[in-house]
């Protein structure tokens, strides 16, 4: 196979679709078609860190149209390999290799390689799950803030208004769907090490009886900034898949950023509502949040 450069995408500004050249057709071993195209709109499932679902959606090569069934990250390694997801053996970014987003498809294409490609999301179904990852980041910090007197000393590490990040300290999984996002936080050895307590002590009760409380603070929190109508932007510092991009929310108290892949809202007025639930693992051992965004 001729080496691929990595893909450019237009899905941090929101886009829904594009036009392109097709690169390259790739058979998988599921015997499903994985198309690559100069630039897409399209996200793809992340390979390192699998949080937000692949975009779905359609590719059109000379008026035939294509479902995309699946969006997946590619890489074509420096010894000419072409792996798939979790078969890629380097994280995402090695400078050996290029990246790529693979438009899967469940049947040949046909002789489409060079043609131009029209890429057409599901706008309805990206708008859902951009919903439900902005939704986890103000999440992320509405719970660092409500959750911060719980700590007995400076973990090292806060959020951009000063909390300790609980939520990077103790993360231990993130997936969103189109309904909410789904956010798991380790309470071990490791966390209480680094300062943090559940435990009963004289100043408050333990986790589990405070979790009504706790959840009351993070959802009155999640209330004011939907309220605000803060404005939401990715900065991105290239058009490469591969490009180390940032989300930036303008809340009322400043502004907040969080490395993140993945697709946005543009406001938070477009949220009619933002709402978690928290509860423990039955063993104690993990602080479940499921947060779900309802679209104005």
């Amino acid at each position: 196979m001729t080496t691929l450069p990595t893909t450019h995408v237009s899905f941090p500004a929101g886009a829904v679709t594009g036009e392109s050249p097709v690169l390259a057709v790739h058979p998988l071993a599921d015997g499903r078609y994985a198309v690559v195209t100069e630039a897409t709109p399209f996200h793809p499932l992340d390979h390192t860190w699998p949080d937000q679902p692949a975009d779905l959606g359609t590719l059109t090569v000379d008026g035939v149209a294509h479902p995309v069934v699946d969006c997946l990250t590619g890489g074509h390694g420096p010894a000419g390999e072409f792996l798939v997801g979790a078969d890629i053996p380097v994280r995402r970014g090695d400078p050996e290799w290029s990246w790529l987003v693979l438009h899967v498809l469940a049947t040949d294409p046909g002789a489409v390689t060079g043609r131009p490609a029209q890429l057409s999301v599901d706008a309805d179904r990206r708008a859902l799950l951009s919903a439900a990852h902005s939704g986890c980041h103000l999440l992320a910090l509405a719970l660092n803030a409500a959750i911060a007197p719980r700590w007995r000393k400076d973990p090292g590490r806060s959020d951009a208004f000063g909390s300790p990040d609980f939520d990077s300290l103790a993360m231990a999984s993130s997936v969103m769907d189109t309904e909410a996002s789904t956010d798991t936080y380790r309470l071990g050895k490791s966390l209480r090490k680094k300062g943090f307590t559940a435990e009963a002590t004289e100043e408050f009760p333990a986790l589990a009886d405070a979790l009504p409380a706790l959840t009351e603070a993070v959802n009155a929190q999640l209330a004011a900034w939907v309220a605000a109508d803060a404005p939401v932007r990715i900065e991105v510092p290239g058009p490469e898949l591969t490009a180390r991009r940032q989300w930036h929310c303008e809340l009322p108290a400043g502004s907040a950023a969080i490395a993140c892949g993945g697709t946005h809202l543009h406001h938070l007025g477009e949220l009619a509502e933002l709402r978690t639930e928290l509860t423990l693992s039955e063993d104690g051992s993990e602080l479940i949040a499921v947060t779900r965004p309802k679209r104005a």
